[in-house]
């Protein structure tokens, strides 16, 4: 008597084999129901980036042409022009031309820059450690970026020192956070069955200490605040983020780390899409998980350090845009990652001339509007069937 194949009722009579067909059949379920490689859903590229694209193109026009200052749109457009290198002969007002170089453009651009970083970096974290809900600051960014801007600010030195101790203090926070995670992820693996579990280990140690770490660097943060009651105003208002000081000299700090963190995750993007099917997946078709995650968290986490720098913190954008990609493009990285920096880059200069306008003359915390749009949009993805899917 030929027995049946595991998975397949016994023919009648117990004796004769299953039809080809039969078998086939449970072969092809099967195969469906366990996710490999190939079954990464392919998309195209191209849409999501021309859509996001022109979304930015949009944002960066309304931002250079809308202020508190009445500029028609033909001065905004001569105001660019007389600034290229070979441009027509148009004459404008210095007013004008002051009022779009040197205030408006350098907050759009920046904005954009900021936006791309925390988006960008959002899109990474997520799919590093395949945690729907994690956002650039989840390793202790903000908690090390605002102890060291608290530090500057009640100590009363010159406040150009602000950027660089933020800076210092998140990429601070991140390195001890790594550092303590993966030792204790590497003990666990060393006493963890199978190499699935073992890798599952290393990422939930790296996230509790991400916790652990933000928590202790916050207590010390509050601790200064009370402690200096005078300064809660400027910390506050750091806090909360914004562009309003925004000129050119802080567009040329960031662009560096924004170039080196941008490229870094681009090139790892088909990476992260193979780490989709698992991390024991991954590492059966010769991914080096816990190199890909460190590459991934150091370039990110250097996007996200530079932004907070010269924004202060601002939350949502790192959950926002990429789960809105998501649930618009598919979850491809190819496509996630790219469009998540163009879409960010948007989406940060919308907000920024919302945080603007809405109380004009004066200035809501850019940190509001985001926060405004990004907890509904919090909800919406806790409930959403198919933003768990893609991570599943």
């Amino acid at each position: 008597m030929t027995a049946a194949p595991p998975g397949l009722p016994p023919a009648a009579g117990g004796s004769d084999p299953p039809a080809p067909g039969a078998v086939a059949a449970v072969t092809k379920t099967r195969a469906k129901a366990e996710p490999t490689p190939a079954a990464i859903r392919q998309v195209r590229v191209g849409r999501a980036i021309i859509a996001a694209t022109a979304l930015l193109v949009i944002a960066v026009v309304a931002g250079v042409s809308i202020g508190p200052a009445q500029v028609p749109l033909r001065a905004v457009a001569d105001s660019l022009l007389i600034h290229l290198p070979w441009h027509p002969a148009v004459a404008v007002p210095s007013i004008d031309a002051a009022i779009i170089w040197q205030i408006r453009l350098p907050r759009v651009v920046l904005g954009a820059l900021v936006g791309a970083m925390l988006a960008g970096g959002g899109a990474a974290y997520q799919g590093v450690f395949r945690n729907p809900l994690a956002d650039p600051y989840l390793l202790g960014v903000a908690a090390g970026a605002g102890l060291g801007a608290t530090a500057i600010i009640i100590s009363g030195v010159n406040p150009a020192f602000l950027p660089p101790a933020a800076f210092a203090g998140a990429i601070g926070a991140v390195a001890l956070t790594y550092s303590l995670g993966a030792g204790a992820g590497s003990r666990g693996d060393a006493t963890a069955q199978g190499a699935g579990r073992g890798a599952r280990a290393g990422t939930a140690s790296i996230l509790l200490a991400g916790v652990a770490v933000a928590a202790l660097l916050t207590a010390g943060q509050t601790y200064l605040q009370q402690s200096h009651s005078q300064s809660l105003q400027s910390i506050y208002s750091w806090i909360l983020g914004g562009l309003s000081g925004a000129d050119w000299s802080q567009v040329q700090l960031i662009i560096p780390y924004v170039l080196v963190a941008a490229v870094a995750l681009l090139a790892h993007r088909r990476l992260l899409d193979v780490l989709r099917v698992g991390e024991t997946e991954a590492g059966s078709l010769g991914v080096n998980v816990a190199r890909l995650r460190l590459i991934v968290v150091i370039a990110a986490t250097l996007g996200a350090a530079a932004a907070v720098a010269v924004s202060g913190l601002i939350g949502f954008v790192g959950i926002i845009v990429p789960h809105a990609i998501r649930l618009t493009a598919g979850p491809s990285y190819r496509v996630v990652l790219p469009a998540s920096m163009i879409g960010g880059a948007a989406f940060l200069v919308l907000a920024d001339i919302a945080a603007r306008t809405v109380q004009a003359p004066a200035e809501v915390p850019i940190g509001v509007i985001t926060a405004a749009v990004g907890a509904p949009f919090f909800l919406f993805v806790l409930r959403s069937r198919r933003a768990r899917q893609d991570f599943a």
